[in-house]
């Protein structure tokens, strides 16, 4: 059999609360004694008399029945009235683990059910809540510096290790499985069908040229260096002049005319390349080959933890600075989104109602095990303890009880007696 779990001790959150409430308590029992007590002495007092003072002893005899009564009736909630063993007495202390499960089944059949929990969180208005919250300069400024701080501290606990394991584990593998050459295909003919290209052609084209205007003397060289070794050299300075002046004047009609038959030919060849990884085995085939090849390059694992750093490293700083962009950006977006909270209905009923979707669902899911605890919590109770703190905070309205009783019984004897008296 299960070994059941050792009670354990309910903590009292506030000792300077209990204190209040073990006065008021001892003060509100006082007054009821102090009833009973006057109920017994006027009882006395009255006793074998007639007349007027016969209906004064009756509603005494009657207050003091009702005094006991209840207090028996509010003894018996929390411990054996006068120590006896009395049937149905103690309740709390013997019978805390039906009491426990009742309140599991209240709780969950009264406040976790989905009609009531759209009603709350529909009447709670929150996204109306936060976006007045927010419109607060100083509340988005602290949800600014928080975010950012949790941020660098998410970021600074990532190592180079984390990295190297979520490439070689994670990402490579899956690279490796994932085809490359329909991604290229199709990335390579969307961008010539929408021209996309001709910007880096005309960068590329515009760079080759100021380079060679820049530059004739490297250019010079770097021929020279090729030149059969019996040319004369002056004749070596003219051709090399002559290539140059013709290499710059083909490069500036190259940049000048949009439809050169050299843009033409690389539209082409691109154009060729693009069907070819769509549709040609042997160029599918190269691009997986470089593909794997790059894949299994050591460098690859280098290259994404210094991508990495350098990514961490600009994060960081921003981050960090309390007036950098990373914060300002922050703060800017926190103040539109206030701004479309505070004065877009349409904006705060679907946000209320998508908060409504999440609370149902995590109750629905998870209600059950919600209350649960409450069961569980009050099993492990000692049952004595868990009655004396019960009675510590509810025991000052229950002598209300008593208090009522006695002045309800003095009342309904005042008239029985009465009634008594009508009929004899």
């Amino acid at each position: 059999m299960p070994q059941s779990q050792p009670a354990i001790s309910m903590i009292t959150p506030d000792p300077g609360a209990d204190e209040a409430r073990r006065r008021g308590l001892r003060r509100m029992r006082t007054v009821a004694v102090g009833l009973l007590l006057l109920a017994a002495c006027v009882y006395v007092a009255t006793l074998g008399r007639d007349g007027a003072w016969g209906f004064v002893n009756a509603g005494a005899e009657a207050s003091m029945v009702g005094a006991i009564a209840d207090w028996f009736a509010v003894t018996a909630l929390f411990k054996h009235p006068l120590g006896l063993p009395i049937p149905h007495t103690a309740l709390i202390p013997r019978r805390k683990d039906e009491l426990g499960r009742g309140l599991e089944e209240f709780v969950g059949e009264n406040f976790l059910q989905e009609a009531v929990i759209r009603e709350r969180v529909t009447a709670a208005t929150i996204s109306l809540r936060v976006g007045t919250w927010l419109g607060d300069p100083a509340n988005a400024r602290r949800v600014v510096d928080e975010v950012s701080d949790v941020a660098a501290i998410a970021l600074g606990n990532v190592r180079d290790d984390h990295i190297a394991d979520l490439v070689t584990e994670a990402l490579v593998p899956r690279f490796r499985e994932e085809p490359i050459s329909p991604l290229l295909g199709t990335t390579l003919m969307e961008v010539l069908r929408d021209d996309l290209h001709h910007g880096v052609v005309d960068l590329v084209v515009e760079e080759m040229h100021r380079w060679l205007v820049d530059n004739p003397d490297t250019f010079a060289r770097v021929l020279g260096e090729r030149a059969p070794w019996w040319a004369p050299p002056k004749l070596n300075d003219a051709v090399v002049t002559r290539i140059h002046l013709e290499a710059v004047a083909w490069v500036e009609d190259i940049r000048d005319d949009p439809h050169h038959r050299a843009r033409e030919a690389l539209d082409s060849m691109l154009g060729q390349l693009a069907h070819d990884l769509l549709n040609d085995q042997e160029t599918i085939d190269r691009a997986e080959g470089f593909k794997n090849r790059l894949l299994e390059h050591p460098q690859v694992v280098t290259t994404a933890i210094s991508l990495w750093k350098a990514m961490r490293s600009a994060l960081l700083g921003s981050v960090r600075d309390p007036e950098g962009a990373v914060r300002r950006r922050l703060l800017e977006e926190l103040n539109l989104f206030a701004g479309r909270l505070r004065d877009d209905a349409a904006l705060r009923e679907r946000l209320d109602r998508r908060a409504a979707d999440v609370a149902v669902f995590a109750v629905g899911r998870y209600g059950a095990e919600l209350t649960t605890v409450i069961t569980h919590t009050i099993e492990r109770w000692d049952g004595k303890e868990a009655a004396r703190r019960i009675e510590l905070h509810v025991g000052r309205d229950l002598q209300f009880i008593r208090i009522n009783g006695t002045i309800v019984g003095g009342l309904v004897g005042v008239v029985i007696h009465a009634i008594s008296l009508a009929v004899s």
